[in-house]
């Protein structure tokens, strides 16, 4: 499974993959485009990623994750380009035996992705201004 996407994610359809018998907790975090910002209005986030790195690096957190928790299923993607408020930018899903393992393994996958993987976010706002960030540096 890729884990950069252009297109939008199909939280359903990502949702079945994880569907397992053996599952008695699936977690599902999606990371939204909200419209606001430090008091800015936003119109839209525009990403970009150095989509070779970012691959394999959210592929090592996923098997890496997966192996720790001994999960049933994991599936870390992360769009690319414009994504519209309210749409989804990430989607992080883990499913287990019991839910406990099922948390801690999402929100280690989301904290690991967010904290190593090269990817930039540039948030547009409605007064034609924007402003470029990563989680440890900001760019105007």
């Amino acid at each position: 499974m890729k884990h950069i996407s252009a297109e939008p994610l199909e939280l359903s359809a990502l949702l079945q993959r994880a569907h397992h018998p053996e599952a008695g907790g699936i977690v599902l975090f999606s990371g939204e485009a909200r419209n606001n910002h430090n008091g800015n209005e936003v119109l839209f986030l525009e990403y970009e990623a150095h989509i070779p790195m970012a691959e394999k690096m959210i592929d090592d957190i996923v098997q890496s994750a997966i192996e720790r928790w001994n999960l049933i299923a994991a599936y870390a993607i992360h769009r690319i380009g414009n994504v519209g408020i309210s749409e989804s930018a990430v989607v992080v899903i883990t499913s287990h035996a019991h839910r406990k393992p099922a948390y801690e393994a999402n929100q280690f996958i989301i904290d690991q992705l967010k904290a190593e993987v090269p990817i930039w976010k540039c948030e547009h706002y409605t007064d034609g201004t924007h402003e470029w960030s990563t989680n440890n540096f900001k760019i105007t």
